[in-house]
């Protein structure tokens, strides 16, 4: 791929548009009803590099992106275990714009939103990993994955969603690269509360908007919160909709046990006291978990099947 240096303004990737279909991965799973919960990647701490134009299947080394720096800057943000996403504005990059970084802490007590800009992909090498600089934003961020060459689900159900919401609140919404689960396409984070939410449909921008604005959770939608555990997310989505706990700070996890013969718990802390989830840990088998491996694979779901008070 070409280094830093050339800049193309035009952000879709190149060959045919994608179609729905009972084929597609995201459809199938909607179909047999894959959950949700626990599906969130486990980083608590994502670094965004602006990076208009084509992304192959790895967006930083296969872009217009300096394949040497990213090879240095992933190695990087890999041992500081700093998850790194390519993004870039809906629609087209106006050309000589000058690329954005930002930089999000998810970790409570701790959660940050930072922004800052660059000339040359050398710069970002050495940037600080520990939210020291850059420009604070105190208002939510909307990374809607639309990662084509990792899957056609992303394309497909995200663009139109990342339009939607870009429509509703401009220049508070990025398309992202892949942030896993994509059989859950239109795939959705929500910075810096960490909140992953899949099945977005761009229709539900408005109502999605203005609970995310108030401090709420999506409860239907969501996949869980980056940075914790499979089960404590589970659990977390659990305990929001059981408990009709709204609020995104009115549940804390406290501590999870191991898996032990397919059982875990999750203690929380609620607006009413401590309570206990139980999570039930499954492996399910089934065809095709992505566009592009339709044969037979399994997948772990995590299942809270009881909240008592602790």
């Amino acid at each position: 791929m070409t280094s830093g240096s050339t800049r193309r303004v035009t952000r879709h990737d190149n060959g045919p548009h994608p179609r729905e279909s009972a084929e597609r991965c995201a459809m199938r799973a909607q179909l047999r009803g894959d959950p949700l919960a626990g599906t969130a990647f486990p980083a608590a701490r994502v670094l965004m590099i602006e990076q208009p134009g084509p992304w192959g299947r790895n967006a930083m080394l296969q872009s217009h992106f300096d394949a040497g720096v990213a090879k240095t800057l992933l190695a990087r943000t890999d041992q500081a275990g700093v998850r790194v996403l390519a993004i870039r504005r809906p629609g087209r990059t106006p050309p000589g714009t000058r690329r954005r970084w930002a930089y999000a802490d998810t970790r409570d007590g701790r959660q940050v939103l930072r922004w800052g800009s660059f000339g040359s992909d050398a710069e970002l090498v050495s940037l600080p990993l520990d939210g020291s600089v850059g420009e604070p934003d105190d208002q939510p961020l909307y990374l809607v994955c639309t990662h084509s060459k990792h899957d056609a689900c992303c394309a497909l159900r995200g663009r139109p969603v990342a339009a939607a919401f870009d429509a509703e609140r401009p220049g508070r919404v990025w398309e992202c690269s892949h942030i896993g689960g994509e059989r859950f396409a239109a795939n959705m984070l929500v910075l810096p509360a960490g909140l992953m939410y899949g099945r977005v449909l761009p229709f539900s921008a408005p109502e999605f908007v203005a609970a995310t604005e108030a401090g709420e959770v999506v409860g239907a939608l969501l996949r869980g919160r980056i940075g914790f555990p499979s089960v404590a997310q589970a659990a977390l989505a659990y305990a929001h909709e059981h408990l009709a706990v709204r609020r995104v700070d009115g549940l804390r996890v406290l501590s999870t046990s191991p898996t032990v013969d397919g059982m875990a718990q999750v203690r929380l802390a609620g607006p009413h006291g401590h309570v206990v989830v139980n999570v039930q840990v499954s492996t399910v088998a089934a065809q095709g978990l992505s566009c592009g491996n339709p044969r037979g694979g399994s997948y772990l779901a995590y299942q809270p099947v009881a909240i008592a008070a602790s």
